[in-house]
């Protein structure tokens, strides 16, 4: 089970994005997410008339280390670790500070 899923909204703690807010749009692997408008890379590309794409150059949204971001709590407007916890039988995520489940 993930500390940070798809679609959870996240707080950048490094990097030229520190402290950008953005949700999480795809998890590449076990250790890194794509993070809406976080780590934006400009791509050339070749136009293709094939596919009607046309060239020059384009953003391109690149993948951040999951230890570089946290997840964001709304509630303390702050960014906060995450933890787990077995609530009626299922494992739940909860935020280290509060204690209280992480809503999905």
């Amino acid at each position: 089970m993930n500390k940070i899923r798809k679609n959870d909204e996240v707080i950048v703690l490094t990097g030229k994005d520190k402290g950008k807010r953005g949700q999480v749009q795809q998890c590449v692997d076990a250790n890194y997410v794509v993070v809406a408008g976080v780590n934006v890379a400009k791509k050339a590309t070749k136009p293709n008339p094939m596919t009607g794409a046309v060239g020059g150059i384009v953003d391109k949204v690149m993948p951040i280390h999951v230890s570089n971001v946290a997840l964001f709590n709304a509630a303390s407007g702050k960014a906060d670790r995450v933890g787990f916890k077995v609530v009626d039988g299922s494992k739940v995520r909860v935020y280290k500070s509060t204690g209280e489940v992480v809503k999905a």
